[in-house]
């Protein structure tokens, strides 16, 4: 992993080369040394680190301990100031444009989150309808919303440790998409995340289509170990996994789910959970599940764990299609269809679901160690939206054992972490992750998997 032992200054894009001496200012202090200024560092890192192969954050950090960035005034606005940062993102001496707008996307974000969300009492953080304000907020501030609004964007879910066969099927389904005029949202990464916006590209490419968007919401956590794709042309940073998820949903006109490990299943749960809401049961949320042949045992193994823990009503709520582009993008665009009917009939905005009701246990950032973790309550005793949400933080912390630096060094230095429930339904998880550990889906690395967990029946 090479870095360009020198330093750089970097002018802003588009959004950015405006600013006022108040914006400057908070730009100078996240700047300086401190959990703002770290957080800005580790972002720009992931962004400027196009092409990594490893997924372990922790790694990457260590791999580039001497990049730092500064946020430097000028007579007409600021600069960024990198230092010794990865030679993959520049050519002939300069950054490559890409790789510059998604660095200046980092600053924007970084800058709203802790100037406007973080340090001001603008937004209440401990109701729901006031976290759903900060998602939108965030959201408008990056210029996700477009006006006029049409419903054309489809948000892909899937894991970036995926084989060969898997991701070239994904962009075979983003290619169909790309035909039908839709725009493509993901978690901004490789393998699954890449594949639908590569192939969308293309399928945007014959239809002459010079407005694709492919869209890329991550968060300060998970960003290091799934850098941006190059196809990504808007990237959003979210203060965290609850609201990235949630922002995913609340702009989603379809979602697909292609295969992937336990980040994957977190997503599949957090949809469920939500969707199983007795106020939500009405409003549509077209959910399509799909993958090649060769992944048909994962959705199976998928589709068998969601009867055995949430029930048939869960499982209505999807559809399973193997080895069908063409077959799923029309599904996509028939889905896209009804909720653009929905919503017009309801007088609701194209751009952003406001009808969603969504729990404050979907929305409250759970902090993976061992005591939350083993405190889980995993229980048939509790309505079927509450399983959803604690099956969905159970996967939330094996994401963070595996890729994120804290989660790492708490199983390095503690073991294990424990999951508890009752005996039926930890069989049926035991049962899930073991099929994940076979599948090769839930590490990049061919250095073979440690479980970070232990399951207590």
């Amino acid at each position: 992993m090479p870095s360009l032992r020198a330093s750089f200054e970097v002018m802003p894009e588009a959004s950015m080369e405006v600013l006022s001496r108040h914006e400057v200012n908070r730009l100078l202090a996240i700047g300086e040394q401190g959990v703002h200024h770290e957080m800005l560092r580790r972002c720009s890192l992931a962004v400027l680190n196009v092409g990594t192969v490893s997924d372990n954050t922790r790694e990457i950090l260590d791999a580039y301990q001497d990049f730092d960035i500064w946020v430097v005034q000028k007579d007409r606005g600021i600069k960024l100031a990198l230092v010794n940062p990865p030679a993959a993102a520049f050519v002939g001496g300069e950054m490559i444009r890409g790789i510059r707008e998604l660095l200046f996307s980092v600053l924007r974000d970084v800058l709203f989150i802790t100037s406007e969300v973080s340090e001001s009492a603008h937004f209440d953080l401990t109701s729901s309808a006031g976290i759903t304000n900060v998602v939108f907020h965030i959201l408008r501030n990056a210029g996700v919303f477009q006006l006029p609004a049409d419903p054309d964007l489809v948000v892909c879910w899937g894991g970036h440790a995926i084989g060969r066969q898997e991701y070239e099927y994904c962009k075979d389904v983003g290619y169909e998409i790309g035909l039908r005029r839709l725009n493509v949202c993901t978690g901004c990464g490789a393998g699954a995340m890449k594949g639908p916006m590569k192939g969308a590209a293309i399928g945007h490419a014959k239809q002459r289509i010079r407005t694709g968007r492919y869209v890329g919401l991550t968060e300060p956590g998970i960003i290091a170990a799934e850098s941006p794709n190059p196809i990504v042309n808007e990237l959003v940073i979210m203060p965290d996994m609850e609201k990235r998820l949630e922002a995913f949903v609340r702009i989603a006109h379809t979602i697909v789910i292609f295969p992937g490990g336990v980040g994957t299943a977190e997503e599949l749960l957090y949809l469920l959970g939500i969707v199983m809401h007795p106020d939500n049961r009405d409003i549509p949320m077209p959910i399509i599940l799909t993958g090649p042949k060769a992944s048909e045992s994962y959705f199976r193994n998928i589709d068998e764990f969601v009867l055995a823990t949430l029930g048939r009503e869960a499982q209505s709520r999807y559809r399973i299609v193997l080895d069908d582009a063409p077959g799923v993008a029309d599904l996509v665009a028939e889905g896209v269809r009804e909720t653009r009917n929905f919503r017009l009939a309801q007088e609701d905005a194209y751009y952003f679901n406001w009808r969603l009701n969504i729990d404050t246990i979907f929305q409250q950032p759970f902090v993976a160690t061992h005591d939350t973790m083993a405190g889980l309550e995993i229980s048939r005793d509790l309505n079927t939206y509450t399983l959803a949400a604690n099956l969905r933080r159970a996967f939330s912390g094996l994401v963070s054992a595996n890729i994120r630096e804290e989660g790492i060094r708490a199983i390095e230095d503690h073991g294990p972490f424990e999951i508890r429930g009752d005996q039926a339904l930890m069989t049926h998880l035991d049962n899930l992750l073991a099929s994940f550990v076979a599948q090769r889906r839930m590490k990049l690395d061919d250095t073979g998997y440690q479980p970070c967990y232990t399951i207590i029946k």
